[in-house]
């Protein structure tokens, strides 16, 4: 289940803080009103992380890593390298 961000539309509260996260079904329709104080609040769109770089992987660092490289030879046939 994804993770959501709410903030209060105007003001501020003590029990909420103004801000908070649910962990929310994507089916189900955005909040309208805060669950703990009851003042109406909108989704925030939140950062999403991904990684920055990713090295490409080398065919020395897949045979360590126990997978099985192939070369293609032809047509639908390969043999292992």
């Amino acid at each position: 289940m994804p993770l959501y961000e709410y903030e209060l539309c105007e003001g501020g509260c003590v029990v909420c803080g103004g801000r908070f996260t649910l962990r929310r079904p994507s089916e189900r329709r955005d909040l309208k009103e805060c669950p703990a104080c009851k003042k109406p609040v909108r989704r925030v769109f939140s950062p999403v992380s991904s990684p920055t770089k990713l090295k490409p992987l080398s065919i020395s660092d897949a045979k360590k890593s126990g997978f099985t490289v192939l070369k293609k030879v032809g047509k639908g046939e390969y043999e292992r390298q």
